[in-house]
């Protein structure tokens, strides 16, 4: 393994240069103005395989021998890093097992078998498969090649630091997403070495603050769990190859609630047209909680690769938080016309009725004021708009209460 110097960075970017994307950086006017600093966006989404991960596996590979890459490859990961490694064994002609949780969504497994790799599941969680894919290595012999643990895969991930400072000189800030720190050890590094004036802070979830937490503690420290829905970062324990650069080059780590994540996807996805990951949007939502101003702050965008079933579920959850979406339910006559009445205060105040339940028998008393229970969903305009279409229910005599 090499150290992280300047001479190993110069060589992990003439080994990439021809191979993956230089992903450029993007301005983001709107998150200027909502922000009060400059902001451009790295958009590592973009990269083959759809996150920055190819950088440090392609690198990693290149350094082994024939010998080594005859041998075989294998790895533990739930996505991205599986993506990479298969890239790279495919680029230098090399065997790979990548083991995956028996949870990984189908897409993901389908994408990596695409790179002709063997995918084996194992296990419900990352921390399963990393056991499995250890134990595999020993008995067959293969070369492990961890996913951020070293500081070849974390010189591969710096090389961004080049493509930063190359697009923006002036760049006063860099925000890193973080989960075992092999990201943020290369661009630190190379970042400081390049222009030693400029911050580079970390983005973690609250939920898997592994990092902020060894920091804290002055040496590499476990957490008991994880739980949040940035899976690309959800990690237990910090890589201590890397963990002394961290400590050494990293000025500060923010921590970032789940449902934060869930508005900026919306925020990039209406802005920007853009699909990001969980653990990519970290650093986008870390912008808000920036203590300076009128600076030049890039937000690394560290992966997209998201199944459909999630993008689902994060809009309709930040439609929700918006006010956008709403449902209530109320309870009425079950006599004709109710229905009528009701949809014609909706359309008199603009709302649009998305879905529709209308139960008859929810009483067995028919002839009750409640015997009828209806539920709407409804597209509005935002919270004032939602709270106006339910004092308009109620102005007309209807017991209406928000459901979601």
């Amino acid at each position: 393994m090499h150290k992280l110097t300047i001479e190993t960075f110069r060589h992990a970017e003439a080994v990439l240069r021809e191979i993956i994307l230089d992903t450029g950086l993007i301005y983001s006017k709107p998150f200027t103005l909502q922000t009060g600093n400059n902001i451009w966006f790295k958009p590592e989404n973009m990269q083959l395989t759809g996150a920055y991960k190819i950088r440090g596996a392609l690198y990693k590979v290149s350094t082994l021998s024939q010998k080594q890459r005859q041998r075989g490859l294998i790895t533990a990961s739930a996505g991205n890093h599986a993506q990479g490694l298969g890239f790279a064994s495919q680029y230098y002609g090399a065997n790979a097992v990548i083991v995956m949780p028996e949870t990984t969504p189908l897409v993901k497994v389908n994408n990596t078998k695409a790179y002709g790799v063997q995918v084996v599941l194992a296990g419900n969680i990352y921390d399963d498969a990393y056991a499995h894919a250890l134990k595999t290595a020993q008995e067959y012999g293969y070369e492990f090649v961890h996913p951020f643990n070293d500081p070849d895969i974390a010189a591969g991930q710096g090389t961004l630091a080049f493509e930063i400072l190359r697009s923006l000189p002036e760049t006063d800030v860099i925000l890193v997403p973080v989960g075992g720190g092999g990201l943020i050890a290369g661009i630190a590094t190379l970042a400081k070495i390049l222009k030693p004036s400029v911050t580079v802070i970390g983005v973690e979830p609250s939920g898997a603050a592994c990092m902020k937490m060894s920091l804290k503690e002055g040496k590499v420290t476990s957490l008991h769990k994880v739980e949040t829905i940035a899976d690309g970062v959800a990690v237990r324990t910090p890589g201590d190859k890397i963990f002394p650069y961290v400590q050494k080059y990293v000025d500060d780590i923010i921590t970032i609630d789940d449902q934060k994540l869930v508005d900026v996807f919306l925020d990039l996805m209406e802005s920007h047209k853009m699909i990001v990951e969980n653990a990519g949007l970290l650093s986008v939502a870390a912008l808000k909680y920036l203590d300076v101003k009128n600076k030049n702050v890039v937000a690394l965008l560290s992966g997209g690769n998201m199944d459909v079933i999630t993008i689902s579920s994060l809009v309709q959850h930040g439609l929700r938080n918006r006010g956008r979406i709403f449902t209530f339910s109320v309870r009425l006559p079950d006599r004709p016309g109710e229905l009528h009445r009701i949809s014609g205060i909706i359309a008199q105040e603009r709302g649009n009725i998305i879905e529709l339940q209308h139960n008859q028998f929810v009483d067995i008393n028919r002839n009750s004021d409640k015997g009828t229970e209806l539920v709407v969903t409804l597209e509005a305009f935002g919270h004032e708009h939602k709270n106006t279409i339910m004092t308009a229910l109620s102005q007309k005599g209807y017991d209406a209460n928000i459901v979601s």
